[in-house]
């Protein structure tokens, strides 16, 4: 399980490993850009049932830590889809990820490891 801090004394975002890894690439990018958006998602197994929504802009301290020492194999439709989201009104929704996808990108590729 990976964790997002986001801001100063906020309370740790648990998210499966695989899933921040995703997350990590489209919320870089769009920060890169100076770009703000929101990130939802339902709360783990664990935590109060719900679902929250943050709005992440690029002056407020993040942070991504993983639990996996070894960075994931990215699917670029996953990323795609992400970034779609992050695009419109509603930010990101975090959605499961669609396994039937045969074109991932490797560990070793240069901006899409997380």
């Amino acid at each position: 399980m990976g964790t997002i801090y986001y801001g100063d004394g906020a309370s740790p975002i648990h998210i499966e490993d695989r899933t921040l890894a995703h997350l990590k690439v489209v919320i870089a990018t769009k920060l890169r850009r100076g770009e703000s958006f929101t990130l939802s998602w339902r709360h783990p197994d664990g935590e109060p049932t719900g679902r929250s929504t943050i709005w992440l802009h690029p002056s407020i301290p993040l942070r991504f830590a993983f639990d996996d020492p070894e960075p994931t194999t990215l699917s670029r439709e996953w990323v795609e889809e992400m970034a779609n989201s992050a695009n419109s009104s509603g930010g990101i929704m975090i959605v499961a990820e669609h396994l039937d996808d045969p074109d991932t990108v490797s560990p070793s590729g240069s901006d899409t490891t997380a």
